[in-house]
């Protein structure tokens, strides 16, 4: 994998790429107080077909912060992110955040996806998984050092072996000047004082409607966040759709069982 950086609307993004660069791209995007990294396991294992590239999203990984966390924003960095690295088509696999990001990109660029990937997201969620996440995200954020934070970042996810995790979490932190540890991502994100704004579930079910790419949706089995029905009703709605569940997966399916979704997604990225 090798680290690039670009400037697209006045901020200085960070990447992740692999892969032969005449191969077709593979863009993926990454859920909510994570990063570009989290895909290296999916990307390594599908360089042998794709130029993979992951970028680390606005006030993510060592992608500047902002001012505007909109759902908007996010997708205008992919509209300059895909213009800036001239990809005429791409296929486009998203998670959680980054699945809305991918679904909202699409329906406002059809003409540029060959394939689309989305990934226990949906224009309804279950409440009991937005306020998990939520509660995680504004947990206590500072840390005596690496293994601190991910000693508590295993009591909420048992799934994951020990170094997978670890590397997950270690990847996501940074060292303050006074040597303990923080996260990575913007601390607006970890405020309760500010909501982040949340797209309109009407118009969420109207840009699905508008996307003739084919494209999957993922469900994770045991998902708090994307209910079955929301899911079927999805792949129903999307005109060249279908759904899959990964087993023994909690939200963050590329985390849990890695393994069922490379299968999944080498048998659907023909």
């Amino acid at each position: 994998m090798n680290d690039r950086t670009i400037e697209l609307r006045g901020l200085r993004f960070h990447y992740r790429e692999a892969g032969n660069p005449t191969a077709p791209p593979l863009v993926f995007l990454h859920g909510l107080a994570s990063q570009g990294r989290s895909w290296d396991t999916v990307a390594e294992a599908l360089i042998d077909r794709y130029r993979t590239l992951a970028p680390d999203q606005r006030g993510h990984g060592e992608t500047d912060w902002a001012d505007d966390y909109s759902a908007e924003a996010m997708v205008e960095d992919v509209t300059a992110f895909v213009d800036a690295l001239g990809l005429e088509r791409i296929t486009l696999v998203g998670f959680s955040m980054g699945g809305r990001n991918g679904y909202m990109y699409a329906a406002d660029h059809p003409e540029r996806i060959e394939r689309l990937v989305i990934m226990d997201i949906g224009p309804e969620l279950m409440p009991v998984g937005t306020d998990r996440v939520r509660s995680a995200v504004q947990a206590p954020d500072v840390f005596e050092d690496p293994e601190h934070a991910f000693r508590l970042t295993r009591l909420g996810n048992p799934r994951p072996p020990d170094d997978v995790l670890r590397a997950r979490v270690y990847h996501n932190l940074v060292q303050r000047e006074d040597g303990l540890w923080t996260w990575r991502y913007d601390k607006a994100f970890r405020s309760p004082d500010q909501p982040l704004p949340r797209p309109d579930p009407v118009k969420g079910w109207e840009m699905l409607r508008a996307i003739g790419a084919p494209t999957l949706v993922i469900r994770a089995q045991e998902s708090d966040v994307l209910a079955r029905e929301t899911a079927e009703r999805m792949a129903r709605e999307l005109p060249n759709g279908r759904l899959v569940e990964i087993p023994y997966s909690g939200h963050n399916i590329a985390l849990d069982n890695p393994d069922a979704l490379i299968t999944v997604l080498r048998e659907f990225l023909v």
